[in-house]
């Protein structure tokens, strides 16, 4: 007979296996969405330019993804880190995590893991809330923002601090 602990731990592998699943997808996803933006701003300047205008709209495509000027509201993208790039433009869940690991909410930017971060965000330590903050990190560690110092226990980039 099977113990009440092994079919937990079967249960939580086959829902890590589908959660890493669906980020996977997302990801696929996310990189046909870039490429219809690519494609409409491309198509944009041939207008442009086929409109004879004298001056022709300079612009960026960045290379990980569009980047909104504004800040991000809940349910944005998580915009891939680069220099110049403000803490701003994050979702402010997102904001909150970041600024906790920064310091910000008395941490001290020491390494934390995901119930660390669940309670200093003022979340209930349950698996659920747990769970939702290790995908929230992971996303910010896959964008460059955090970095996972190892398994579980994020941190921020060496050198960079939230500029919230």
């Amino acid at each position: 007979m099977p113990s009440v602990v092994g079919l937990s731990e079967e249960r939580e592998r086959a829902a890590r296996q589908r959660v890493e699943a669906l980020q996977a997808e997302l990801r696929e996803a996310e990189a046909v969405w870039e490429r219809f933006v690519i494609a409409r701003e491309t198509v944009g300047l041939v207008l442009a330019e086929a409109r004879g205008g004298d001056e022709v709209p300079q612009v960026v495509v960045a290379v990980d993804r569009p980047v909104r000027t504004a800040a991000a509201g809940p349910g944005s993208a998580v915009p891939v880190w680069r220099d110049g790039l403000d803490v701003g433009v994050l979702a402010p869940d997102y904001r909150r995590l970041v600024d906790v690991l920064a310091g910000g909410s008395g941490s001290g930017g020491e390494t934390m893991d995901c119930r660390q971060l669940a309670v200093a965000l003022g979340l209930e330590a349950v698996p659920a809330k747990v769970e939702g903050v290790r995908s929230k990190a992971k996303r910010l560690v896959a964008r460059g923002w955090l970095t996972e110092a190892r398994s579980g226990a994020f941190t921020m980039v060496a050198g960079r601090a939230s500029s919230s």
